[in-house]
């Protein structure tokens, strides 16, 4: 076996999402599956566009990177991509996944996501060829209802909502989210302890979230 092969990566985690900004919420996720699934090394990924969400809200692409290298900066286990943003346009799970199985074509893909996306999953683009592609990895916060996790077995296949439900795992609780974040710079409230504080300062320096336009950056997506 070459030192090449030996080095590769086996199970790699995939951690969409817009992180807009990223915050403590996305960081414990990411350790919580590096722990429990014991990965290789897990990407984060920063979308273009949300395919289920609006995006007027959404800042450069470049600044979401930005901030999200400085938050995990150090640690081994995590690695921003800028799949999406390279790619443009909407940005479909199942469009990432197959590139990253060309890339790494003798990895075992493990694609991370919150459990309430579950019910809704028989919607997303080409999830039967996700299903072929990856392994999902769905996580539920403390609390939350096992129930209401639950896919639609009708539109999926009992097979695959039982396989699904069978991977479930509990994440730590933790109640912050982005909307929060920018709601808070917006009133001028303080975001410290909700964010890394090399995110909180890459906020301020670039007056991000604050209704005027961001400085600073005039690429990405």
């Amino acid at each position: 076996m070459s030192n090449e092969s030996a080095m590769a990566p086996t199970r790699i985690g995939v951690l969409g999402g817009s992180y807009n900004p990223v915050h403590v919420g996305h960081l414990i996720l990411a350790q919580d599956a590096c722990e429990l699934l014991e990965l290789s090394k897990i990407l984060l990924v920063p979308c273009a566009k949300p395919p289920h969400k609006p995006a007027s809200d959404l800042v450069q692409g470049a600044h979401r990177m930005a901030m999200l290298e400085g938050a995990i900066e150090g640690d081994w286990r995590m690695e921003v991509s800028d799949l999406e943003l390279r790619r443009g346009g909407v940005s479909y799970t199942v469009d990432t996944v197959r590139e990253l199985k060309r890339l790494y074509p003798s990895a075992e893909i493990v694609l991370i996501i919150g459990a309430d996306m579950l019910p809704d999953l028989h919607l997303w683009r080409g999830v039967d060829e996700l299903f072929r592609l990856c392994r999902f990895a769905p996580f539920r916060r403390p609390g939350v209802d096992v129930e209401k996790c639950r896919p639609n077995a009708g539109r999926l296949g009992r097979a695959w909502a039982e396989a699904l439900m069978s991977e479930l795992r509990e994440a730590h609780a933790v109640g912050v989210s982005s909307s929060e974040i920018r709601r808070r710079v917006a009133e001028g409230l303080s975001i410290r302890y909700l964010v890394h504080p090399a995110v909180e300062m890459y906020i301020a320096e670039h007056r991000l979230y604050r209704g005027s336009q961001p400085t600073g950056i005039n690429n990405g997506g």
